[in-house]
């Protein structure tokens, strides 16, 4: 099982809740250097994961255009 298998199935609420568990178990400094490591490594592939899915909440947050009525659209094109 690689290190994101499971991450790309993961809504960003999950995988933020992953990532502060993480980095808490970092902190403590309680695990063993390799477990630490391995800990590191999941940690940065749901940073990404949560950075490309807030990239993608933007981008569809920034197609939502007002109308003059007052009405929501999506920007033409979109």
């Amino acid at each position: 099982m690689t290190v994101n298998s499971d991450i790309a199935a993961m809504s960003f609420e999950e995988a933020l809740a992953a990532l502060e568990t993480i980095v808490r178990g970092l902190e403590s400094g309680q695990q063993k250097l390799e477990d630490a490591i391995t800990a590191y490594e999941r940690g940065a592939a749901l940073k990404k994961h949560c950075e490309e899915k807030l990239a993608h909440a933007e981008a569809r947050v920034q197609a939502i255009v007002a109308r003059a009525d007052g009405s929501l659209a999506l920007k033409d094109g979109e």
